[in-house]
């Protein structure tokens, strides 16, 4: 690395800025001219259940985003000597789908309702049949027309509605638009044109006349940008929002704000057809860029787009690693009160090398990671629960291997509608994401449950922040013409390793053992949801 480089990078401004807000953390990496991570810095949150509602506020959005910018000057200022006060490009991508409303004034008029609620079954099974196109609970168009099945008296009001990193682009530049990825996750996007689809905005409008609004859905709707498009400039205020310091300068151009699907596809390469990707921490979900549409609607299956507005099936679960990292905090405390001191990420290293050396079947043994809702099995609510036979062979390593192979069940189910149902080949599966840290477990396990291989590069780690800031980057480097697959093959993928897992037929048949007991044992789970109630 030649820090003399870098260092005219940052002081002339030839760096891009990319930052995501995640479920748990909120991450900004700042890269150099050759797109290589130089800086980063990182804001831990939680989203709070209040009144029954899965929520973040935004001051705490606000707090984070300067923490995490923060960090991140003091990391550029520790390694490189150097004050961060221009930023050649920036951009800014959050968790998708929700409901965030604003009226005319900018007041937000009700609490934001993030992807881990389930709460909108009757307006997304309405849509679905309506559209004849599947309309995901967590879907920002749900959201709404929930809110309006249940007469909510601030529906009338709402001038704006938005996604989170809508939010935060609106703030920083005064746009109001969103890259056609994260529209995705609003609306249906007709992808011959990347915008909403005509028809069905027609048919909703119609559907919620009787109401008589006064407005039409697309006047609320954010403006859909695809990948290279400018999406404005950071503001004085913007900076300042951003850097209360007022080091930062203003004027940065930003690229369109977008979902951590897309981001994600970035990351690993995945925006070309046949290619797919796994992101893989609290929640879990499979992206497959398609050669051709889908013969049949799906409930299981969500059809978005990659930031370039390629159509592409989603596969996505609400429930991944939280109950991995619930039992590693477990383990944690036991070794501390037996008078040894682990960190957090050592226990977890510990939980999945050991998964390793488990029964394929994990013997006997099953878990159920539902800390929430699952759309994709038909639960509202989720219990955690872990199961097992009483001649069941119960070793940690099976235990382990359990809860692994748990975080990844309910994708299984989904995918397999992909690969067997509608026949869609993927070349390669591309992973990122906490799963994936531990070298070469996630991905073995991976390329078990999917049936296919899957690689995890050397950037994996990095994942949507790194991401957001190669759009940031493209928006500024691109040539004439040159599109996003182009940019990402030739100009910061050449060359790149990674390791790649192929599927082991003795860990698929295990793992096809486990499924049967998972989907079973789902009845367990239904049962705990019913008697175990949350209070209030």
């Amino acid at each position: 690395m030649d820090l003399e480089m870098i260092r005219k990078d940052l002081e002339e401004g030839r760096t891009a800025l990319g930052i995501e807000l995640g479920s748990t953390r909120i991450k900004a990496v700042l890269v150099d001219a050759g797109h290589q991570p130089v800086a980063s810095g990182s804001h831990d949150w939680e989203n709070r259940l209040e009144n029954g509602v899965w929520t973040y506020r935004m001051e705490d959005v606000w707090a984070g985003i300067q923490d995490c910018y923060r960090k991140l000057a003091q990391d550029v200022q520790a390694k490189y000597g150097v004050t961060l006060r221009k930023v050649g490009a920036m951009g800014f991508s959050a968790m998708m789908h929700g409901y965030l409303p604003f009226d005319a004034q900018g007041n937000q008029l009700a609490e934001f309702r993030t992807w881990r609620n389930t709460m909108t079954e009757q307006a997304a099974a309405g849509l679905t049949g309506l559209f004849q196109f599947n309309i995901p609970q967590r879907w920002s168009i749900a959201h709404l027309y929930q809110a309006i099945l249940n007469g909510e008296a601030h529906v009338p009001q709402i001038a704006f509605l938005t996604t989170l990193a809508g939010y935060v682009h609106w703030k920083l530049t005064g746009r109001k638009v969103l890259g056609v990825g994260d529209a995705s996750g609003m609306f249906p996007i007709d992808s011959a044109v990347n915008q909403y689809d005509a028809k069905m905005a027609d048919q909703f409008d119609a559907l919620v006349a009787p109401k008589g609004y006064p407005w039409k859905l697309r006047d609320i709707l954010p403006e859909v940008l695809v990948a290279g498009d400018d999406a404005g400039s950071l503001t004085e205020e913007g900076a300042k929002l951003l850097d209360p310091t007022g080091t930062l300068e203003a004027g940065v151009p930003l690229c369109p704000p977008e979902g951590d699907a897309g981001t994600g596809m970035t990351a690993t390469n995945s925006v070309a057809e046949r290619r797919g990707n796994v992101s893989a921490g609290t929640s879990i979900f499979a992206m497959a860029v398609l050669e051709r549409p889908l013969s049949a609607v799906y409930t299981e299956i969500d059809m978005v787009t990659t930031p370039e507005g390629k159509p592409t099936a989603m596969v996505h679960c609400n429930n991944c690693s939280s109950d991995i990292d619930a039992w590693a905090g477990i383990f944690k405390e036991f070794a501390a009160a037996m008078g040894v001191e682990y960190r957090l990420p050592q226990v977890l290293d510990a939980m999945f090398f050991t998964a390793l050396k488990g029964d394929a079947d994990c013997g006997g043994l099953m878990a159920c990671n539902y800390f929430s809702g699952e759309p994709i099995t038909g639960l509202e609510e989720g219990r955690p629960l872990f199961a097992r036979l009483p001649d069941a062979k119960f070793t940690f390593a099976n235990f382990a291997r359990s809860h692994l192979y748990a975080a990844m069940a309910t994708l299984k189910i989904g995918m397999d509608i992909l690969f067997q149902k509608e026949h869609v080949q993927l070349d390669m599966l591309l992973g990122h994401g906490g799963f994936f840290k531990a070298k070469g477990v996630g991905q073995k396990l991976m390329a078990a449950a999917m049936g296919t291989p899957v690689s995890v590069m050397e950037t994996a780690g990095e994942g949507g922040p790194w991401g957001i800031a190669l759009l940031a980057a493209y928006l500024v480097r691109k040539e004439p013409g040159e599109t996003l697959q182009a940019y990402l093959e030739n100009k910061v993928f050449a060359g790149s390793k990674g390791e790649s897992a192929n599927p082991d037929p003795a860990d698929q048949a295990g793992f096809e053992k486990f499924m049967q007991r998972y989907q079973a044992g789902l009845a367990a789970e239904r049962a705990a949801v019913a008697s175990l109630k949350l209070e209030e």
